[in-house]
């Protein structure tokens, strides 16, 4: 505790100044250099503060923050990269139904794998190193698209909240596919905005061989496609082509695992066996959310109970604000899926992170507070998210 004390101002000094230069950007629209620049710089400072944060957290002797970095569903990943999917069902000794590596979706490690062969970096290097490139462009096409949205100054402070204030913005520097699934996502969500049909519906498709969250996307595409096409008077082809793509991704890798494994509904069966996710209309969080409020039993289920309400109320406060349709169909439909679910409540912030749409009120708010107000909530907000994810890392004792 008094290391952390003692380098708590060697964190926050260059923090609060970087913020501060964030918080005088003008309200007009930026330039493209301006625009890198910032990027550049969310990613550079909110990566430092991250990796600054869990080093000096990790435990004397403990695994250093490369493998904590690659824990967990990281771990899986790698193993997919490197040995390829397993040929079958996986049992225990006596003879139940367990989970396997089919139950992650295959864009992620194959870009992890193509970036180790093609470099000679280990397995566990390249898959780090995919997550901070896509958690790179995860914030070039956050920041055009809320640029187009709402304004330079806005989008800077909500992709440094993104990346730096979320209780579990460290995933997006982990072995984990969270990055890549949400620039596809931002990516598509932009082309859409854009009027770029094609593009967001080859992106839609890449995005639905990330993970199955990909519905989302898909939701918010339909829904941008039709305000295009209501604005123009006619059906169209390209709009259409674009759900035709946006629906093709996820299919087809769940056909993919059933004829591997010879059932329709295998990868379901996969999922829940490892994991225990399935459907259940929030049941399973409903029953979180008493347990952890009234018992109040460790202050990892309290908070992550009061931090899960936050992006609720959140996400209803963007509704009130006039958040672009398909941005908000799109997020509030990750929420839905994460939290009607009956994942792991440890899990829940995570996946959570490529929602975006509840960032937005903080967002706006921060945008009419004054250079220092903004720099020192910044700061303060990058702090917390840094640490929490570091706790998670380094104390929590589950899967995060």
């Amino acid at each position: 505790m008094a290391d952390q004390t003692q380098s708590q101002p060697w964190t926050v000094r260059p923090t609060a100044i970087v913020f501060s230069r964030l918080s005088a950007l003008p309200k007009p629209r930026a330039g493209t250099g301006r625009a890198v620049g910032t990027v550049l710089t969310v990613y550079a400072v909110s990566t430092a503060v991250h990796l600054a944060i869990l080093a000096m957290m990790i435990p004397p002797g403990g695994p250093g923050v490369r493998d904590r970095l690659l824990s967990w569903d990281a771990a899986l990943y790698r193993s997919i990269a490197a040995d390829g999917y397993p040929q079958g069902f996986t049992y225990d000794e006596s003879g139940e139904l367990t989970g396997n590596n089919l139950a992650f979706f295959p864009l992620y490690p194959l870009l992890t794998r193509v970036l180790y062969r093609l470099t000679g970096l280990d397995a566990g290097t390249a898959a780090i190193a995919v997550a901070h490139l896509s958690l790179v462009g995860a914030l070039f096409a956050v920041y055009a698209l809320l640029t187009r949205l709402y304004g330079a100054r806005t989008a800077a402070i909500a992709i440094t909240l993104l990346a730096g204030a979320q209780p579990m913005a460290v995933a997006l520097l982990m072995g984990y596919s969270e990055a890549l699934f949400l620039a596809l996502a931002a990516g598509a969500l932009l082309a859409a905005h854009r009027g770029a049909w094609l593009t967001a519906g080859a992106l839609a498709l890449l995005t639905g061989l990330t993970r199955p969250a990909a519905f989302a996307l898909t939701a918010g595409l339909v829904v941008a496609a039709v305000l295009a096409m209501r604005r123009e008077g006619r059906l169209s082809a390209r709009p259409l082509l674009a759900i035709v793509l946006a629906c093709a991704g996820t299919p087809a890798y769940l056909l993919w695992v059933g004829w591997r494994l010879g059932r329709l509904d295998a990868w379901f069966l996969v999922q829940e066996a490892g994991w225990g996710t399935r459907w259940d209309n929030g049941a399973s969080f409903l029953a979180f959310l008493r347990e952890a409020l009234l018992r109040g039993d460790g202050w990892i289920p309290v908070s992550t109970a009061v931090l899960l309400i936050g992006a609720v109320c959140a996400t209803a406060a963007a509704w009130r604000r006039g958040v672009w349709p398909p941005l908000f169909v799109y997020g509030t439909t990750v929420l839905v899926l994460t939290l009607a679910q009956s994942n792991y409540y440890h899990s829940k912030l995570r996946l959570l992170i490529p929602a975006v749409v509840f960032l937005l009120p903080f967002a706006g708010s921060l945008s009419r507070a004054g250079r220092r107000g903004l720099a020192l909530g910044l700061t303060a907000a990058t702090l917390f998210g840094s640490w929490y994810g570091a706790y998670m890392l380094t104390s929590w004792r589950y899967a995060i």
